[in-house]
């Protein structure tokens, strides 16, 4: 599976991605309609389905009792009123009958099923209704109506009904299942919530497509970004359409080709400028080397010559060697910037490199060195050898004696530790020790060094895949730098121990 489509995936799945959203969105949207079209749906059918049921029992019972019910004696037998609740159940639309009168002044009950109803079965608040007389008034011309209530009855729902005969008859109690009616209102549930899941899988669907539509371009225009962050400035889009997204795709290639064509006359002038630099470093080793051998002829007479000539003499002598540092530091950074450096490496004991680097500039009396022999390590001496003559160089000039060096071993790394006793670096300087040409004190600028020396141990630092960090001590009391190689270049760089072309036996101070 490509990079793209993984990263494709991942951020499909991811909560905060856009076409998650638009799923939760339109599945939102798509819940909120099916649920409140299914509520009103159920709401509406239930309430039709039960007032139709009930409006017709009611109705029908109502008229059985003013016709079998009314037509019973005063004072009916228990066998009268049985009869009469079978006749009217038998004739009603599925539904028990319970008739309750009176003989000698004590109840009697006749009811169509004994086992399916009784006067138990009656709820008590229904049974104070049905035997209350109202008032009669101009609005109201009967003493009994007919009372109902829904009631549930071994988990099973019924419609309880009752009313009773004006002028002394039985009352009359009428019991309705609704057990029918509640498997039909469950069905319709099931249908509905079916639908409901339905609208929420379409809604799925058809967020999944317009996510689609919309994000696939988007997702386009994200690929295309990386690459172009990742160097690869020919990178277009396909434009197609009109809308929105296509005028974004348009000005994205118009920015990709301006971005491109800036890139490539920086990059022109970079390459020109390094050319520059390194053809004009090479031009000047020729003179220089002669210049050189002549200062250094001058320099053994100058004793012999008048005391008028000698300080120019002197200073001939000086800046000539300035010069040839300085064209010999310039050709190393365009070495870095072209990408030719390569490390040559040797595994040495680090305790005897510090002290050949320090022995060379007759610096033994002017350095502290704490370094335990048979630390072994591999990398590029002669780049080491720049490095610690660039850090130890630096504190001499600059820091204050002693000055002490430290090497150690930290796991799979290198530490050597350049401390000094003077004033410290001011704190709107640390941040540009290692920049080119960078010199602390404006009005020093032709001091002795170029500026370079500092950057130059950097980037030996970093090809080796180190890195040099700049402090002031925490007591306050000087500067420390500190220098941090793998034990093992090769291991990290992949660097051949072969002979570098371009190194350079010099080690540069700056």
């Amino acid at each position: 599976m490509s990079g793209s489509a993984k990263r494709s995936i991942l951020a499909g799945l991811r909560w905060t991605s856009l076409r998650m959203r638009l799923l939760v969105v339109f599945a939102l949207v798509a819940l909120t309609a099916a649920v409140s079209a299914s509520g009103i749906a159920y709401w509406l059918n239930r309430e039709a389905v039960l007032t139709r049921t009930q409006d017709t029992a009611l109705g029908d019972f109502r008229r059985q009792m003013q016709t079998r019910a009314a037509s019973l004696p005063l004072e009916p037998t228990a066998d009268d009123l049985r009869g009469a609740a079978e006749q009217m159940a038998s004739s009603g639309p599925g539904y028990h009958v319970l008739l309750i009168g009176t003989r000698d002044a004590k109840p009697v009950v006749g009811s169509s099923d004994i086992d399916a109803f009784t006067k138990q079965d009656v709820p008590v608040s229904l049974q104070k209704q049905v035997g209350k007389k109202q008032p009669l008034t101009s609005g109201n011309t009967d003493e009994y109506h007919l009372f109902w209530q829904r009631t549930t009855i071994g988990g099973t729902p019924y419609l309880v009904a009752g009313t009773r005969i004006i002028g002394g008859g039985p009352a009359g109690y009428m019991l309705k299942s609704l057990d029918q009616e509640r498997q039909d209102l469950n069905s319709l549930a099931w249908s509905l919530g079916i639908a409901t899941a339905l609208a929420l899988v379409g809604s799925a669907l058809l967020a999944q497509a317009a996510a689609t539509t919309v994000l696939r371009p988007v997702q386009r225009l994200g690929d295309a970004a990386r690459k172009l962050g990742e160097g690869k400035l020919d990178t277009r889009l396909v434009v197609s359409g009109t809308d929105e997204l296509a005028d974004l795709s348009r000005t994205f290639n118009k920015t990709a080709s301006s971005l491109e064509k800036k890139v490539a006359d920086m990059s022109a002038r970079e390459e020109s400028s390094r050319r520059f630099v390194a053809d004009m470093s090479h031009e000047l080793r020729t003179p220089l080397t002669a210049i050189t051998a002549v200062a250094e002829v001058l320099e053994d007479e100058a004793d012999s010559l008048d005391p008028m000539i000698a300080p120019a003499v002197h200073l001939v002598v000086s800046e000539t060697r300035r010069l040839n540092d300085l064209v010999e530091n310039l050709m190393e950074v365009t070495r870095f910037d072209a990408g030719t450096a390569r490390l040559v490496l040797d595994t040495v004991d680090v305790a005897d490199q510090v002290t050949a680097c320090i022995d060379a500039r007759a610096w033994l009396d002017a350095v502290d060195l704490d370094a335990e022999r048979g630390m072994m390590v591999r990398l590029d001496p002669r780049r080491l050898d720049v490095i610690l003559a660039n850090l130890i160089g630096n504190a001499l000039k600059h820091g204050g004696s002693p000055v002490r060096v430290s090497v150690r071993t930290d796991d799979d790394e290198l530490v050597i530790e350049v401390r000094d006793h003077g004033p410290g670096i001011p704190e709107e300087v640390l941040p540009h020790v290692f920049d080119r040409f960078y010199k602390a004190s404006a009005s020093r600028p032709r001091s002795e060094g170029s500026g370079l020396g500092l950057s130059i141990a950097m980037e030996n630092a970093h090809i080796h895949g180190g890195d040099i960090t700049a402090s002031n001590s925490p007591d306050g009391d000087g500067a420390v730098f500190v220098l941090r190689l793998p034990r093992d270049a090769e291991r990290l760089t992949g660097a051949p121990g072969d002979a570098d072309p371009d190194r350079s036996e010099k080690g540069d101070v700056e």
